[in-house]
């Protein structure tokens, strides 16, 4: 911790905590910063106004990154048969039916994306309980209770991710690495706006999107203009 509050302070120190940047000045100062021993996660923050706590206002989908984000996903599929044997050809990591559910029931979870055949939502509807809490219950509208589930299974490898709004009307994700160049990043950034900017609630009142900001793992937060955006 003090490795990390020393490298942002000094990060910080380089920054106008009130000024906003445009994207293209905010990804460098952003990489600049980035100067941990390991690739660095790039995040960003968007504060909307939006309460959560109604289904109308709810903010929650996928998107697939046109960089994807440097991060290796592990996948879970619950299949049998055929469709099990498709999830494993494709590259999933773990893939199962009720011997998987029991897994999970003792605690072991070693996946970042969990995908089900329509078929096997009554096994997996008992895990709601564990996997709910940590946002990994399939869900038919993020595209995860699918019979594709090959293309589940790719889509989510090559960097789809899922985003769902906070209670406090905050949504955060990762759009890429430090060592990604600027212009990836770019591209990354302007469409995970975009895509959160389409899935705008109808019971979204008033200013929508209302902050966002960019920064690395260990660096500070960079206000971004959100007229540019």
């Amino acid at each position: 911790m003090a490795a990390k509050g020393k490298r942002y302070s000094a990060g910080r120190a380089k920054i106008n905590r009130d000024k906003v940047y445009p994207l293209v000045d905010a990804i460098k100062i952003v990489k600049a910063n980035a100067t941990a021993k390991f690739d660095e996660t790039i995040d960003i923050s968007i504060n909307l106004g939006v309460d959560p706590r109604h289904a109308d206002q709810m903010v929650r989908g996928t998107i697939s990154l046109p960089h994807g984000t440097g991060r290796s996903l592990r996948v879970a599929v619950f299949a049998k048969g055929p469709k099990a044997d498709e999830a494993k050809a494709a590259g999933a990591d773990l893939v199962g039916a009720e011997d998987l559910a029991e897994a999970i029931q003792g605690g072991s979870i070693e996946f970042d994306r969990c995908i089900a055949t329509p078929d096997m939502m009554g096994v997996v509807g008992r895990l709601g309980k564990v996997l709910g809490p940590k946002g990994l219950m399939p869900n038919p509208k993020l595209g995860t209770v699918t019979m594709d589930v090959a293309g589940a299974v790719k889509a989510a490898k090559a960097g789809q991710i899922e985003y769902r709004v906070e209670k406090q009307g905050i949504l955060q994700a990762g759009v890429g690495k430090a060592s990604f160049t600027e212009e990836q990043l770019r591209e990354n950034v302007a469409a995970f706006v975009e895509a959160i900017q389409r899935a705008k609630p109808s019971g979204a009142k008033g200013n929508y999107m209302q902050k966002v900001s960019l920064s690395s793992t260990m660096g500070p937060g960079l206000k971004l203009d959100l007229s540019a955006l």
